[in-house]
């Protein structure tokens, strides 16, 4: 490598750290995060709570808010209100109530339209019926609204074009930006509670121990706006009153995987013929971990509802204290992943490409190594005994929930930007071959077995959760790495800043001092693929490359 230019570029990149380092100050954000920490299961509580005190109503128009809100303070003190519409100008109030007993009156005031073609359900879905009287009177406005309204909430994920990345000259105000506007916001978090208690009381006569419980990227905090909703109906474990001479009656079934498959076909039907808003609905009894998947309308999103996954619930729980545990853990992920979505790395479609939790995985792994968080075994010599988690399958799913109480010394100070480019140049020269990436211990293992990516699954080791990446994938996962890599080092070498849409763009093939990273060619003339290194050196790429590149079909070259 060119010493001179070395010397140079780690010079403006240092001059340019400093710079962000005026920023954003390091031990204030992290002593903030500590401070602040929620336990999961008081954000799962609180957010349950406000879904049993909370009704969806459907309304003409925005302007419907107010007379909607006179209406139902008739039944109780209203605490919150939030608008937003879906697409075909459907409008929906989300109203909260101070406590349950209001939702309570008001659904016992509640009626069913007289239709013999309408099925009579209870449930907190409603809408909203014009008055009369007051058709010809002028609605008020929603500046004139008096209460704890919120209109026109985000229901879609914005164009990251739109949110004014390029307005900011800090790479790691820009990721901060990101994380700000496309993660899921309070109403997207409410709607999955509510749409999770809409089953939970349909079942709740004949079940009136079990819950349904939203998991997955709807509670880990790394899920953003519109993303789909996972379910899981549980089991409570049930406490026998000795005391008690009266008992009930109940059925023996087995809990092998033929009784779930037979539950889900159940849970569909119920979908399918009585839930209002539930449509689409499919079952996939075959799968792994068997699901209903359907869209509920009200929301405007898909949902997946599996049956007793405690193990799925745990995961989330995990991927919560990770999330909250630093306050550059979900800006880098969620840069991340914005990132594989733009240049298609990933897909929404299940196949043999990366997926958003492998990806997931792949960052906290990598903070790992930058002792930012700790590895899981640290969490599970500290957990204590109410922290002791046993499946029904036998899954130890024991660590330290409350990690405020963790031994942890400040060691890492990097700033976002830092992380960013050390996340690339990190995976770009990693030895996916030979490696298996084990986040239970904080480094690499030898693969167990033969797959083109292996990461251990942090609760259920024996499983690799990115099993389903083909090696054609894979290769193309380390050559974007290793462009993003080359995309942001060259721009802060040159102009000391960076526009994060430039990142989300791909690397641009147009760029004077670009560096072809091609598969075919590289499996044709070495056994090796390029490392890091030769990123950065002003002759690694040769004459012959652009000669081969320029002979390669568009599609060749995208891939």
């Amino acid at each position: 490598m060119n010493k001179s230019y070395s010397l140079r570029r780690l010079c403006n990149l240092h001059g340019h750290l400093i710079k962000q380092h005026r920023v954003i100050r390091y031990k204030s954000k992290t002593s903030n995060y500590i401070n602040s920490f929620v336990l999961y299961d008081k954000f799962i509580c609180e957010r349950r709570s406000q879904s049993k005190c909370s009704v969806l109503v459907q309304v003409s128009s925005e302007n419907s808010c107010s007379d909607l809100h006179s209406y139902c303070s008739k039944f109780g003190s209203i605490k919150n209100i939030f608008h937003y519409q879906l697409a075909g100008s459907n409008h929906f109030v989300l109203t909260e109530f101070e406590d349950q007993s209001s939702v309570n009156s008001l659904m016992d005031q509640s009626t069913h339209i007289k239709d013999s073609n309408v099925i009579a359900v209870r449930s907190p879905f409603l809408w909203f019926r014009s008055n009369a009287s007051q058709k010809n009177s002028k609605l008020s406005t929603v500046e004139k609204f008096d209460f704890p309204f919120k209109a026109n909430q985000t229901m879609i994920e914005p164009n990251i074009k739109d949110i004014g990345l390029e307005k900011l000259d800090s790479l790691s105000n820009q990721m901060l930006l990101l994380l700000k506007c496309t993660q899921l916001n309070d109403i997207g978090t409410r709607l999955r509670f509510l749409t999770a208690m809409q089953i939970e009381n349909a079942l709740k006569g004949i079940f009136p121990l079990s819950k349904v419980l939203p998991f997955g990227s709807s509670v880990n905090s790394f899920g953003k706006i519109g993303s789909d909703i996972d379910l899981v109906l549980m089991d409570s474990h049930t406490t026998e009153n000795e005391t008690s001479r009266l008992i009930f009656h109940g059925k023996c079934v087995s809990n092998g995987r033929t009784q779930i498959q037979r539950n889900i076909e159940i849970l569909g039907d119920l979908l399918q013929l009585f839930l209002p808003g539930c449509s689409r609905v499919k079952r996939i009894s075959q799968a792994r971990v068997p699901i209903v998947k359907y869209s509920q309308d009200f929301v405007g999103v898909e949902c997946d509802l599996a049956v007793s996954n405690e193990t799925a619930v745990n995961m989330s729980e995990l991927l919560y204290i990770f999330g909250n545990y630093d306050y550059r853990v979900r800006p880098l992920v969620f840069t991340i992943k914005m990132w594989a979505k733009e240049i298609n790395l990933t897909n929404n479609t299940p196949g043999r490409w990366i997926t958003n939790f492998s990806l997931t995985l792949l960052v906290l792994f990598y903070l790992q190594q930058e002792k930012i968080i700790p590895d899981i075994q640290t969490l599970v010599k500290q957990a204590r005994n109410n922290d002791v988690r046993i499946t029904n399958e036998g899954i130890n799913c024991t660590f330290l929930r409350d990690v405020s109480k963790l031994d942890r010394v400040d060691k890492n100070n990097k700033t976002l930007d830092q992380l960013l480019l050390g996340f690339f140049e990190y995976f770009a020269s990693f030895d996916f071959s030979t490696n298996a990436i084990s986040l239970n211990f904080g480094k690499t293992i030898n693969k167990p077995e033969y797959s083109a990516l292996y990461i251990v699954n942090p609760l259920e080791v024996h499983f690799n959760v990115s099993k389903n990446i083909s090696s054609e994938e894979v290769e193309r996962f380390r050559i974007e790495l290793r462009n993003a890599a080359w995309t942001i080092d060259s721009s802060l070498t040159n102009t000391n800043s960076f526009n994060l849409l430039d990142l989300f763009k791909g690397f641009d093939v147009s760029k004077k001092s670009q560096i072809v990273f091609d598969i075919k060619h590289q499996i044709k003339n070495s056994n090796r693929l390029v490392t890091v290194k030769d990123l950065f050196d002003d002759d690694s790429q040769t004459q012959e490359d652009i000669r081969l590149n320029k002979q390669l079909k568009p599609s060749e070259k995208e891939f």
